[in-house]
C-alpha cells in the first residue's frame, strides 16, 4: 500500500499525481504518427487535469485517486451538466471553471475543451485494453479496468521466459491439489527435495498459495493457482 494526501497548490498537485502514477504503473511502448510516446503520461495527464479543473472547490468532498487490483478509479465534487456515463463520440462540454481551464491550456496541461476525453478514450484503450468510463453526476467518477494492464506486469515481474513445466503446474492447479499429485503431474517423486524446487519457488513468487495457509503441515494441504498465477497464464 501507498498513500500521498495532498494538500498544497494546483501545480504542485499536479506534479504530486503524475509522480504517483508514474511510480506505480507502467509505461507502455507505443508509437504515434511515427513518434514514440508516453501512452502513461497523456492518460494521467488528462485524469489529473480533469480532477484539478472541473472540480467543485466550495464542497469539501475530497478528489480521489485510486489503483487497486482490478481497477484504477477517480472520485470528484463536481457540478454536474447532465447525469450518467459519458459518450465521447457524442457529448457536449461544459466548463466547470473557465479560468482553471484558460490557465492550464496556456501552460499545456491540459486540451481545448472536449479534446481531452476523447484523447483519454484513445489512449486508454491502447494502455488498458478497454476505454475508461466517465460518469457525469455529483461526484464525478473516471473507472478503468485494469485486468489487462495487471497481466503485462505479472509477466514482466515474473520472467519473459515462463518454462513449460510452471506452466503445466499451474494450469493443473486451477483446481486445488495436494502435493503428490502435483509432482506426479510432472513426472516426478514425491519427495522434499522435488517440492522445494518446484513447488515452493512459486509460491514464494505468489503464482502457488495453500489452501490451509494457517496450518502449512496440515495432512489436508492442497494447493492453487493465485489470481497472480492465473493472470501470468492469460497473458501468454
Amino acid at each position: 500500500e501507498d498513500r500521498d494526501d495532498i494538500r498544497t497548490n494546483l501545480m504542485d498537485s499536479y506534479d504530486r499525481l503524475m509522480a504517483f502514477a508514474a511510480k506505480h504503473l507502467p509505461d507502455k511502448f507505443f508509437i504515434e504518427n511515427g513518434q514514440r510516446i508516453s501512452l502513461r503520461d497523456n492518460i494521467f495527464r488528462e485524469i489529473f487535469a480533469n480532477i484539478l479543473i472541473h472540480r467543485e472547490y466550495i464542497n469539501p468532498f475530497p478528489a480521489k485517486f485510486v489503483i487497486e487490483k482490478e481497477s484504477i478509479f477517480t472520485e470528484n465534487s463536481n457540478k454536474p451538466h447532465g447525469h450518467g456515463l459519458i459518450d465521447p463520440a457524442n457529448f457536449t462540454p461544459f466548463p466547470k471553471n473557465p479560468v482553471l481551464a484558460r490557465f492550464f491550456r496556456q501552460i499545456g496541461w491540459a486540451e481545448e475543451l472536449g479534446a481531452g476525453v476523447r484523447k483519454l478514450a484513445k489512449f486508454g484503450k491502447a494502455y488498458f485494453g478497454a476505454e475508461p468510463k466517465l460518469y457525469e453526476k455529483d461526484i464525478f467518477r473516471i473507472i478503468i479496468p485494469t485486468v489487462n494492464l495487471s497481466a503485462k506486469q505479472v509477466s514482466e515481474q515474473v520472467s519473459e521466459q515462463v518454462s513449460e513445466q510452471v506452466v503445466h503446474i499451474l494450469e493443473f492447479c486451477r483446481e486445488p491439489k495436494k502435493k503428490h499429485e502435483i509432482l506426479k503431474h510432472i513426472d516426478l517423486s514425491p519427495v522434499y527435495l522435488n517440492y522445494k524446487r518446484h513447488i515452493q519457488p512459486l509460491i514464494n513468487k505468489g503464482l502457488l498459495e495453500l489452501t490451509i495457509s494457517d496450518k502449512p503441515q496440515s495432512s489436508k494441504q492442497k494447493y492453487q493457482t493465485t489470481e497472480k498465477g492465473l493472470l501470468l497464464l492469460n497473458s501468454r
